[in-house]
């Protein structure tokens, strides 16, 4: 279970346009115990998302 507020829109207007979308998400705290990441935790798994699109991409 997350929360996530934006793959759902995009989704929805790749839909109407008959286009594709695609989005990655990186899980940063759990809702049930309370644990988080650090900024810096954060940051590197931002980094790391971004460069696994970045890669995905180009393969495309």
């Amino acid at each position: 279970l997350a929360v996530e507020m934006e793959a759902a829109a995009l989704y929805m207007n790749a839909a109407r346009l008959g286009k594709e979308a695609l989005a990655i998400c990186t899980v940063s705290d759990h809702l049930l115990t309370g644990e988080a990441t650090t900024a810096e935790e954060r940051q590197t798994s931002f980094t790391q998302m971004m460069e696994l699109a970045l890669r995905t991409a180009i393969q495309l």
